[in-house]
């Protein structure tokens, strides 16, 4: 596995996730197998299964969670050229077909969230707009078929 680069803002969103979830959330399931065993049989306790199940769940993201933090490179935002689309960039684009205007912040794809304007530099829009710069046309290939978006403005979060 290679290394992970990450944004400090997605290092802490995946650090605090991982605490959560070594304190909290083992703390919750092992009070729910507790109630689960006073329940008595466990051959036949649902409550009991469903309680092991979530701790194996939950053991296995505090695996996934700390295998990426470990290979995590952190990423010097303020070394990177500031007219140049890279990983942190923050890009304004005008769809050139329906002359909508997006904002789309490049992260790793850890760190990508849709709903909250966070794509991944590695999905088919990410990883086209890389390397370009302000007042470029970028054609970008998707399933769906191209986008043709021009590039309004670049800048750092």
């Amino acid at each position: 596995m290679g290394d992970v680069y990450l944004t400090h803002e997605g290092y802490e969103k995946l650090r605090k996730e991982l605490e959560q979830l070594k304190t909290l959330k083992r703390r919750e399931i092992s009070k729910a197998i507790g109630e689960a065993r006073a329940h008595g049989d466990l051959s036949e306790n649902a409550e009991y299964t469903y309680a092991k199940e979530a701790q194996g769940l939950n053991e296995k993201k505090i695996a996934e969670l700390e295998a990426k933090l470990s290979r995590a490179k952190l990423i010097d935002e303020s070394a990177m050229p500031k007219d140049e689309i890279l990983i942190g960039a923050k890009v304004k684009l005008k769809d050139m077909d329906s002359a909508e205007e997006l904002e789309y912040s490049l992260v790793a794809e850890e760190e990508a969230d849709y709903s909250v304007g966070k794509i991944s530099v590695t999905s088919p829009v990410g990883e086209a707009l890389l390397g370009h710069k302000e007042n470029d046309t970028v054609k970008i290939n998707i399933p769906a078929g191209t986008l043709k978006y021009k590039v309004i403005k670049i800048s750092r979060e």
